[in-house]
């Protein structure tokens, strides 16, 4: 099946008025395909893109919450199979308590009452339509931003690619913040998971990455090493300075008060 052909009919508006007698039975829906990820470096990344956001982030404002998931079917229509981006973050929802129930375990854009906020997807081959079909499906369910990370350069030599909707229409954005979302997003050539590469990573306005939860922890770990690390050097310089104070005949631990003239 082509991505044009999951093209909505209406415009997304529909869903958050839609009449709860109205709202699609999910029952029959394929949901979940079990079709595995196509790579290692994929399925790293995929997660480098929601675990950070839920270890660091505060989220896009007091209150507010948010959803980012991996690998996760999107859908739009009641009538069209799910499109499953590599990552996508929905601000101001949150998951249901209740993942079992088979309406709570795919984004059905009706159950959230409105289209995820940011789509990011990561190129394999060239046979995704990342820059074709798949950009225009986005563009007609109104994801507000759409990013195309080609790690593996098999659209071209451009390795990120970012796009904000603009009256309906995607156009390119020369800078990697999202400004309605509080994130921005970044390449980042470093380790994640024993693995040294370029990666794709959500960061704040100065360009700094979101750290994941064991970056943070080892940021904890070495802020606390150097605390004990000064709390040692201070009592050495504190046995040092007693040690000359006996040699000068003062005894370092007497407190009384000395006699006044």
């Amino acid at each position: 099946m082509s991505f044009s052909s999951l093209l909505p009919d209406e415009p997304l508006d529909m869903w958050e008025t839609l009449p709860p007698e109205v709202v699609p039975d999910v029952e029959n829906m394929v949901t979940e395909d079990d079709e595995p990820v196509d790579n290692i470096f994929s399925e790293k990344q995929q997660r480098l893109l929601t675990e950070p956001l839920f270890s660091s982030w505060p989220g896009p404002g007091e209150g507010r919450p948010f959803l980012a998931l991996a690998n996760v079917g999107l859908f739009h229509d009641m009538h069209l199979p799910a499109i499953v981006p590599d990552a996508m973050l929905s601000l101001d929802v949150r998951a249901p308590a209740d993942l079992k129930p088979k309406r709570n375990r795919s984004y059905f854009v009706w159950e959230y009452g409105k289209p995820p906020d940011v789509v990011v997807e990561v190129v394999s081959n060239q046979k995704g339509g990342e820059l074709g079909d798949k950009m225009r499906v986005y563009e007609r369910i109104r994801i507000l931003y759409y990013a195309v990370f080609d790690p593996f350069a098999q659209l071209g030599k451009v390795p990120l690619r970012l796009y904000e909707l603009q009256v309906g229409s995607y156009v390119e954005r020369v800078d990697g913040w999202l400004e309605k979302v509080g994130l921005g997003l970044t390449l980042w050539e470093g380790v994640y998971e024993d693995m040294e590469d370029r990666w794709l990573r959500w960061c704040d306005r100065e360009g700094a990455p979101i750290p994941t939860g064991g970056e943070r922890a080892e940021k904890e770990r070495l802020r606390a090493d150097e605390e004990h690390r000064r709390a040692e050097e201070e009592h050495r310089r504190a046995e040092r300075l007693a040690a000359r104070l006996r040699e000068l005949g003062v005894d370092p631990d007497d407190s009384s008060p000395s006699d006044e003239s």
